[in-house]
């Protein structure tokens, strides 16, 4: 997870990012903890990475209904339920998918009704991000 504020926020890196390397030495599968032990025994400037921008993410653009909604139900940021003919049926929001970013503002274990009061305080497009819970579950246990 990228704490906000932190060195890795700073320069971009966001919850989902994949690190391929860091100062040159290949990650790909490398237990978390490993890699947190290579960054704290890297020099506090100038660790290289290589990232995948966010392979398992992806972006769907809501519209809100006349009364304000966009279409889902989702519980602890899990979307569990569509409604028909909404906004998030016909544009492929997905259930078993957990929710990352509601207009680029990251929801990553924010509770739900914080995450309501984003999504009702939103213009009438609403955008939102979201990956796999199969995949949202494994990067966060």
């Amino acid at each position: 997870m990228v704490e906000k504020n932190s060195p890795a926020a700073m320069i971009g890196l966001r919850f989902g990012d994949q690190i391929l390397s860091i100062n040159d030495e290949n990650v790909a599968g490398y237990t978390m903890d490993k890699v947190h032990s290579i960054i704290r025994k890297s020099p506090v400037n100038g660790i290289k990475l290589v990232v995948r921008d966010r392979p398992f993410e992806r972006t769907v653009t809501l519209h809100k209904d006349s009364v304000g909604t966009v279409g889902f139900h989702f519980k602890d940021g899990r979307i569990v339920g569509l409604v028909q003919d909404s906004s998030a049926a016909r544009n492929g929001l997905l259930t078993d998918h957990h929710l990352l970013e509601i207009n680029g503002q990251n929801v990553v274990a924010v509770p739900d009704k914080t995450i309501t009061s984003i999504i009702d305080g939103a213009g009438q497009v609403v955008t939102v991000t979201l990956c796999p819970s199969f995949v949202y579950e494994h990067m966060t246990k």
